[in-house]
């Protein structure tokens, strides 16, 4: 087997960084809520998996229609303060739950880093770094938060037009397919990650998310090509959700209306946050499933894939949570090391080294060849 894995690999790191530059392009304007960002890829995604040979995961379609409201800003993103025009993104951001706004006034320091436009309705808040989210409510306020380098002195005059439209029925879908088994195709060995991102902010900028997460995204589809041609005693399948970012939405509504039945999985990864990795990655739920967690390290020692695996308990940061609270056991893993760009503009494909792909890849390789014997029993 382990010749396989490494023959595997001289056209598949060309193919992932062909696909994190085609999933981080303009076209696909962030993934997100505008510009039919999220829709294209959704096509495209689809697509690739029919592609490699992977069936739909309910024999019919790859896609598994859901909706939920969302704020969105898919026009003007214009921004003065003390007379000098910011750029979005770079300078400045608009809470994700923020109305729109058209209108300029005065602001009053509240404290250190707070400033208000009482008869506007405008907050200004002064960060040190700008990280930007998903909102699925819209309130009666405008909350610009503004980069404390961009500012040449206190905020005091504040001119905005700004405009938001919000959805209350974003159609969207998850992205389900699978490789039946040859021998135990009942038993299930499931590879998830999110395809959304957040769009864009404005009709000038747009948030690229090639780590967050395009590099789960990209990862998850090499699996799928690779055991497209190489299947399992086991079923393996792939889901990549969409609506992670405005709150695991979509691994949220697998969990509630499931394609196949929850008990058939005998294990999740899920993958987030896979483009470095210079210093290893942590394992959500390590402490959850013991058994399954020191088979990986046991892995990674023997081959040293890896320059480490840390340990960390439960938590609902990513798309595994759902499902752990169905009691499926889970993996969420993400690299660590290298850059910090995270929710931003700048967490882009040209510095995403993705260093770790190739040992990463190898590693899962034989994690699964290991779990179909650990659960065989």
């Amino acid at each position: 087997m382990g010749c396989v894995v490494g023959s595997v690999h001289a056209q598949d790191s060309v193919f992932a960084r062909h696909l994190l530059d085609t999933l981080t392009s303009k076209y696909f304007w962030g993934r997100g809520y505008t510009n039919n960002g999220l829709q294209k890829a959704t096509e495209f995604l689809s697509g690739q998996l029919k592609g490699f040979g992977v069936q739909p995961m309910d024999g019919k379609n790859y896609q598994q229609q859901f909706s939920y409201p969302i704020n969105t800003f898919p026009g003007k993103m214009e921004v003065s303060v003390n007379g000098q025009s910011l750029t979005p993104g770079r300078d400045f951001i608009v809470s994700p739950e923020s109305k729109g706004i058209r209108s300029q006034g005065r602001l009053v320091q509240r404290d250190s880093v707070t400033f208000v436009d009482t008869v506007n309705r405008i907050v200004v808040v002064l960060e040190n770094k700008l990280t930007w989210s998903a909102e699925q409510k819209v309130v009666d306020y405008t909350v610009i938060e503004l980069d404390k380098k961009a500012m040449k002195s206190l905020p005091t005059t504040i001119k905005a037009n700004i405009e938001n439209q919000f959805i209350d029925n974003f159609k969207t879908a998850n992205i389900c397919g699978i490789v039946k088994g040859t021998e135990k195709p009942d038993s299930v060995i499931v590879f998830t990650a999110h395809y959304d991102h957040l769009g864009g902010m404005g009709d000038k900028t747009y948030f690229p998310g090639a780590n967050d997460n395009a590099s789960g995204v990209i990862t998850v589809l090499n699996l799928a090509r690779y055991y497209a041609a190489h299947p399992q005693r086991y079923s393996i399948a792939f889901i990549l959700f969409s609506g992670e970012e405005a709150g695991l939405v979509g691994s949220q509504y697998f969990t509630e209306h499931p394609v196949f039945p929850l008990c058939n999985i005998r294990f999740l990864i899920n993958l987030d946050l896979e483009g470095t990795g210079v210093d290893g990655i942590t394992v959500v739920n390590a402490t959850v499933y013991p058994k399954e967690f020191e088979l990986l390290k046991r892995i990674n020692a023997q081959f040293n894939y890896l320059p480490g695996i840390n340990s960390r308990g439960k938590a609902a940061n990513s798309d595994h949570y759902p499902f752990t609270e169905k009691g499926v056991p889970a993996f969420f893993w993400y690299t660590q090391g290298g850059i910090a760009a995270y929710h931003d503009i700048y967490d882009v494909a040209a510095t995403l080294p993705m260093n770790k792909f190739k040992p990463m890849f190898n590693m899962i390789v034989q994690f699964v060849n290991a779990l179909q014997g650990l659960h065989a029993h």
